[in-house]
C-alpha cells in the first residue's frame, strides 16, 4: 500500500475508525479505540489512518492483512 505525505490528526484517525466500524470485527474496533486513547506519534497515526482508508472497499484477503497489521499495532 502506498503511503502519502499528509499527516493525519488523532481526530482524523478516530473519525475514520468510526466510519469503518460497521465493517470491522468488534474486538478490533474496541482495541483501536483503546489504542488511540493513548498519545501516539505522527508516524503511527498515519499508519493507522492508511490501514483504515477504504477498508470497507477492500477484498476479504486485503481486510485480513490489514486486520493482522492493526492487531499487531494495537497489542
Amino acid at each position: 500500500m502506498s503511503r502519502c505525505t499528509i499527516d493525519h490528526s488523532l481526530e482524523d484517525v478516530l473519525l475514520k475508525l468510526k466510519e469503518q466500524q460497521a465493517f470491522f470485527p468488534g474486538e478490533l474496533y474496541d482495541s483501536g479505540l483503546q489504542f488511540l486513547d493513548e498519545t501516539r506519534d505522527q508516524e503511527t497515526l498515519n499508519e493507522v489512518f492508511h490501514l483504515l482508508k477504504k477498508y470497507d472497499l477492500a477484498e476479504d484477503e486485503e481486510r485480513g492483512r490489514r486486520n493482522e497489521e492493526m492487531r499487531e499495532l494495537f497489542d
